[in-house]
C-alpha cells in the first residue's frame, strides 16, 4: 500500500503549478483572531482562493480514496500525518483551482512545516499575514460564540494558544526576520481590522475587465466595435461609387 507520503506523491503533480507563477499568503493567528471572517473578505473581494489544510485532511479521509484511507489510520494509531501529505494535498488543491492567488490559512503551524512546503512545492510566500490578537480578546470570542461547546473551556483555549505561541510564533519570526511578515492588530472590531487588510491587498484588487465576466465584455465590446467599422467602411465604399 505504501507510506502515507508515497501515495500523496502519486496522486499530485510536480513542479510549480506547472510552470505558472502563484501568489501565496501564509494566513497565521491564534484561535479566536479573527482569520477565518478575514479571509472570507479577501476571497470576495481580491479573488482569491482559501485553502485550510485542516479542512483537505478531513474532506481527503471523507472521500474514502487510499491517501484518505491512509491518513485516517496514522490519525487513529496517533501519529502525525507528515507534513508532506498535508503540503501534497494543498498543492494539488491549487493546481485544481485554477486561481493563481492563494490565501493558506493556519499554514505552516511549525518550522517543519514551513521548510518541507517550500522544498517540495518550490514555491516560497510572498508574506505572511499574521492576525496579532490579545490572548483575553481571543478568550472572549470563543467564549461568547461557541456557548455549550465541550472544549469552549478556559483550560481548553488556553493550551491551544500556548501551542500556538510555541509551535506557530517561530515560523512568524522566521518570516519576519526577512521582511515578510504583515501583521494586523486582530483585537479591534471586524471592519477596523478589514480596513487594515486592504491597506495590505491593494494591489491585488480585481478590476471589472479582469473577470470572466468583464474579459468576455470586452471581447462583446470588441467584436462590436469591428463589426460596426466593416459596416462603416463598406458604407463609404458603397456611397463613393
Amino acid at each position: 500500500m505504501g507510506t502515507a507520503a508515497e501515495v500523496a506523491d502519486k496522486e499530485t503533480n510536480g513542479g510549480l503549478l506547472d510552470g505558472k507563477k502563484v501568489t501565496v499568503v501564509f494566513v497565521l493567528g491564534g484561535p479566536g483572531s479573527g482569520k477565518g471572517t478575514q479571509c472570507a473578505n479577501i476571497v470576495k473581494r481580491y479573488g482569491f482562493t482559501h485553502l485550510s489544510a485542516g479542512d483537505l485532511l478531513r474532506a481527503e479521509i471523507k472521500s474514502g480514496s487510499e491517501n484518505g484511507k491512509m491518513i485516517q489510520e496514522m490519525i487513529k494509531d496517533g501519529k502525525i500525518v507528515p507534513s508532506e501529505v498535508t503540503i501534497k494535498l494543498l498543492h494539488r488543491a491549487m493546481l485544481e483551482s485554477g486561481n493563481d492567488k492563494f490565501l493558506i490559512d493556519g499554514f505552516p503551524r511549525n518550522e517543519e512545516n514551513r521548510a518541507a512546503f517550500e522544498a517540495v512545492t518550490n514555491i516560497e510566500p510572498e508574506f505572511v499575514l499574521f492576525f496579532d490578537c490579545p490572548e483575553e480578546e481571543m478568550e472572549r470570542r470563543i467564549l461568547g460564540r461557541n456557548q455549550g461547546r465541550e472544549d469552549d473551556n478556559i483550560e481548553t483555549i488556553r493550551k491551544r494558544f500556548k501551542v500556538f505561541l510555541d509551535s506557530s510564533l517561530p515560523v512568524i519570526k522566521y518570516y519576519e526576520s526577512i521582511g515578510k511578515v504583515r501583521k494586523i492588530d486582530a483585537g479591534k472590531p471586524v471592519d477596523e481590522v478589514f480596513e487594515s487588510v486592504k491597506t495590505i491587498f491593494a494591489k491585488y484588487e480585481t478590476k471589472w475587465y479582469d473577470t470572466p465576466r468583464g474579459r468576455t465584455m470586452m471581447l462583446c465590446i470588441g467584436g462590436f466595435m469591428l463589426v460596426s467599422a466593416a459596416v462603416a467602411l463598406a458604407l463609404r465604399k458603397r456611397n463613393s461609387r
